[in-house]
């Protein structure tokens, strides 16, 4: 971690910033009352497991990343937009819906899928929690044969083999636990989960999912390239690093060139995440 980046994190509300390299454990520092047991909310940051989440039940025979939401959700199938709109364009966020559905405005399954889509499927990269809800809506149809919800399915399949505890879910107010925001863990507990998506492996090596299905994560689409499945995409001279974030200044950044996971906790303020890059790159992430 070069001094520069961790001045400039700290600068910005950090309540805790966390650098892993070559599996070791290079800076550790918390700050504004929080500490290696207290847990965080990660707010969209929440959306970097489901893009993993989805390339697992490929994997499973549960899904097909390019296969149509109205092959699941009848009520799609006499519209001509929602009719052509896939379950990779709900994770990449180009399906056409408008921004919307974050925070406390996260719809349930019903309202997601019953919301009008704005632009035309596959044209159009628009952030927001809305695709993500409608991805859950079918998820959980899937996987109704099997007693499972979407979030039982994420802890059994992925999370729980990594030994990642999550302190708590939200719940929306017909119980359901939403996809696009509503986890909250330690920061060791992220920095386990990036930990995984760099060495594309369990802790005892186990490919719990396969390191090909995992890259479909990182690759961006032709509307953004710099989006891929619930993961920014910063382009470096080294390679890609993806990242996931949520709002508020939380960050959970993976540099394969430089094997290095780097967790960030903040309680907000102008914190730019290409900015914290700009001076991590520039001198490298040992020390």
């Amino acid at each position: 971690m070069t001094d520069e980046a961790a001045a400039y994190s700290a600068r910005h509300a950090e309540q805790a910033l966390l650098v892993e390299t070559n599996g070791s454990l290079v800076l550790e520092r918390y700050g504004a009352g929080h500490d290696a047991a207290r847990a965080h909310a990660l707010y969209s940051g929440t959306k970097s497991f489901w893009g993993v989440c989805a390339v697992a039940a490929q994997e499973d025979g549960i899904l097909s990343l390019d296969e149509p939401v109205a092959h699941t959700i009848e009520s799609w199938r006499d519209d001509p937009q929602k009719a052509r709109v896939t379950l990779r364009m709900l994770l990449d966020l180009t399906s056409g819906f408008a921004f919307g559905g974050l925070g406390s405005a996260v719809p349930t399954y019903d309202k997601a899928l019953a919301t009008p889509l704005r632009d035309e499927p596959g044209t159009t990269f628009t952030y927001g929690g809305i695709p993500l809800q409608v991805f859950g809506a079918v998820l959980a149809r899937k996987l109704a044969g099997r007693g499972l919800a979407p979030h039982a399915y994420l802890h059994e399949r992925i999370l729980d083999p990594l030994g990642v505890a999550v302190a708590a879910w939200r719940s929306l107010k017909d119980g359901s636990r939403p996809l696009p925001t509503g986890a909250s863990l330690a920061a060791r507990a992220w920095l386990a989960y990036g930990r995984f998506l760099l060495r594309r492996r369990a802790p005892d090596g186990t490919e719990i999912v396969r390191p090909a299905s995992l890259g479909r994560c990182f690759a961006g689409s032709a509307v953004n390239p710099r989006y891929g499945l619930g993961f920014w995409l910063h382009a470096t001279a080294d390679g890609t690093v993806p990242y996931a974030s949520g709002s508020g200044g939380q960050a959970l950044y993976v540099l394969p060139h430089a094997q290095t996971v780097v967790v960030r906790f903040a309680g907000g303020g102008s914190y730019k995440h290409d900015a914290f890059l700009a001076r991590l790159l520039r001198g490298g992430t040992a020390g």
